[in-house]
């Protein structure tokens, strides 16, 4: 099972992605949490202690290991480099697990086909691509907003993608033009979870509102949220509520996945 999460800046992936990697985890599958968000926070979402955190660096910013495995150091423009690096002992050899779920930090460099052509980029697209034909049980990518990893070769592998929103205008617009590029390249399999939602007002809105994308869940608002980040416990511990909400949106995506 692979599923990508997304959507704009602070509304709420990193939490998404943390609850629904423990709620996982703890039904004992075999979880892979990716961080490909520019500025990696998932392991502090997740828990994970600060000696385990130290062991953590975004696959971006090794310069050493891209140079070995591309041929040329990062940043390099216009030069001879390897397009396609081996990258298959990267996951295992840089992950690190904690409390059952097992986290790889990408960092962020522009992989989606239109950006530079560096030795940084060729190694990250090469890595999102082996991710994505890995064999793991439970596959999670918090990803940037947008589409941006995703190629037309490689959406056929991913079982879905939740859009993170929040109940406003903005937030559902993200989400259209989300939807949009993701249409573009072939994928169809999205659904939407709205996040920090109030009230069944609130609800109600996203319902009303939406994309032309499925409701899968809601996660309540709630100042826990910031209490845990504060105390550097797991949301997924600290907020039952949210917890309980993780657990739905998994039997919904669950069932629907298993009915393809």
């Amino acid at each position: 099972m692979k599923i990508a999460i997304s959507g704009k800046g602070g509304v709420g992936k990193t939490t998404l992605t943390a609850l629904l990697a423990q709620v996982y985890a703890d039904r004992g599958r075999e979880v892979l949490a990716v961080d490909a968000d520019p500025s990696p926070c998932l392991a502090g979402a997740l828990g994970f202690p600060d000696e385990l955190r130290s062991k953590l660096r975004p696959i971006a910013e090794m310069d050493d290991l891209i140079e070995e495995r591309t041929g040329a150091k990062p940043g390099t423009i216009g030069g001879f480099f390897t397009l396609n690096p081996r990258v298959d002992d990267i996951p295992d050899r840089f992950s690190v697990t904690h409390r059952g779920v097992r986290l790889l930090e990408m960092g962020a460099v522009d992989i989606g086909g239109s950006g530079c052509i560096c030795p940084e980029s060729a190694l990250l697209k090469t890595l999102f691509t082996h991710l994505l034909f890995r064999k793991d049980d439970v596959l999670l990518l918090d990803m940037y907003a947008g589409v941006e990893h995703l190629g037309r070769a490689t959406v056929d592998f991913v079982d879905a993608m939740l859009v993170v929103v929040e109940p406003t205008r903005r937030s559902l617009g993200t989400a259209a033009q989300i939807k949009k590029l993701a249409n573009d390249i072939g994928l169809t399999r999205l659904y939407l979870v709205a996040n920090k939602v109030r009230d069944d007002g609130e609800a109600r809105f996203v319902e009303t509102e939406t994309p032309g994308l499925p409701v899968l869940g809601f996660l309540p608002a709630d100042l826990k949220v910031q209490e845990a980040d504060r105390l550097g416990i797991p949301v997924y511990d600290h907020v039952p509520a949210l917890r309980q909400a993780a657990l739905e949106i998994v039997e919904k995506l669950d069932e629907i996945l298993v009915a393809r």
